[in-house]
């Protein structure tokens, strides 16, 4: 469910005439929240790093919830710009610029499945962590179903409030990665 279920989509932040007489100082708040969390994110990575292995520090209670924080912020950003300007934005969107396109029948591609999990309802052995490992069985049966389909499966994982991300630079490949 998004923040804004439920909301009008006649008010004339939605309408199809240009929109003037909006005030950018809430929605410059929000993105001066973001960047100082981005920030803290940062500092806090680095130090987590400085302390830890990479699976250790992507686990961190400290990173995951700076993670949650720069997520929940994305969302109050996509939220207002939404109702103030009746954008759809996709700020959170990931892309690499590649200079040269491999040949199409040789082009991997990333695909990502993600879930917004809550607590169990009710009295109940599994815990928030348990989710990792039911959507890591679950990567493994997709994966398979891929090969079986014929599909060459080079790499793939399973992380909690992040997606993975997988080193698809052709020239590093042989050296154990």
């Amino acid at each position: 469910m998004s923040g804004n279920e439920g909301h009008e989509h006649d008010h004339p932040s939605h309408g199809s005439e240009p929109l003037t007489g909006v005030d950018p100082a809430e929605l410059r708040a929000v993105v001066d929240d973001l960047g100082a969390a981005l920030r803290d994110y940062v500092d806090t990575a680095v130090g987590v790093r400085a302390e830890f292995g990479a699976h250790e520090a992507d686990e961190d209670p400290r990173i995951l919830a700076l993670e949650s924080r720069v997520a929940g912020l994305n969302a109050a950003l996509y939220d207002l710009l939404h109702e103030r300007l009746g954008l759809h934005s996709d700020l959170t969107g990931m892309t690499w610029d590649d200079d040269e396109e491999p040949a199409p029948h040789t082009r991997t591609d990333t695909f990502h499945l993600g879930f917004v999990v809550g607590p169990p309802q009710g009295t109940s052995d599994l815990s928030m962590d348990s989710v990792l490992g039911i959507v890591d069985d679950a990567g493994e049966e997709i994966a398979q179903r891929l090969i079986g389909s014929g599909f060459d499966v080079s790499e793939w994982g399973t992380s909690r409030g992040v997606p993975v991300v997988f080193d698809l630079d052709e020239d590093d490949e042989g050296d154990g990665a």
